[in-house]
């Protein structure tokens, strides 16, 4: 979701549980370059707080790694994955880049507008899904893609994303991955070499 007006909440820190885990990031860093730490601690600080990042969260990270606020306000504005207002229980993500788009990833967003009622950038009344569109997955090879969370359903067709969207929303787990019958990013097709002849 794009920055727009920032969000302010309640004051925040890390549980004692999330405080051992950030402890542990900011060790993986050498001397004098723990700042470094600030996105996998804006990562477990969104979570924590129910999938979004408010400016308490920026300031008490700032003040936690000893950096100015504006420096933690910067990653957290420039990058999608982190949120500035409150999402849905599940947050729909589909990717729109080229790879996707090619293979129809407009009709995946429509299936799931349609589905969900809402458009881009919205949440369902009942919050229990958010419907937003990412650049590049990183997953192009079984476009088109979408994630949900830290899972990615691929091979997608307007059919099997309303399947999807119908499971979560009976409160099922729906197994991520392919839905199509591929082991994870094979071929989709019988060839698995370049010289026709399998080996």
């Amino acid at each position: 979701m794009s920055a727009g007006t920032l969000m302010h909440g309640d004051k925040f820190e890390f549980t004692p549980e999330n405080e051992e885990i950030a402890k542990w990031h900011i060790a993986k860093y050498p001397e004098g370059k723990q700042q470094s730490a600030v996105m996998p601690l804006l990562d477990l600080a969104q979570r924590q707080n129910d999938g979004h990042v408010t400016v308490e969260i920026m300031e008490y990270l700032a003040d936690y790694l000893g950096m100015p606020a504006i420096r933690v306000q910067e990653v957290a504005t420039f990058y999608t994955m982190y949120n500035h207002k409150k999402i849905g229980k599940h947050h729909v993500r589909v990717c729109g880049t080229t790879p996707c788009w090619l293979r129809g990833s407009d009709d995946i967003m429509k299936a799931c507008k349609d589905k969900l009622g809402i458009e881009k950038g919205q949440t369902t009344e009942d919050g229990l899904f958010t419907l937003d569109e990412i650049e590049c997955a990183g997953a192009c090879v079984n476009a088109p893609v979408l994630s949900i969370g830290d899972d990615y359903y691929e091979d997608l067709t307007p059919e099997s994303v309303v399947e999807l969207l119908n499971k979560l929303a009976a409160g099922d787990d729906p197994k991520p991955g392919p839905q199509v019958d591929r082991l994870n990013s094979a071929p989709a097709g019988d060839k698995t070499s370049l010289f026709g002849s399998e080996e």
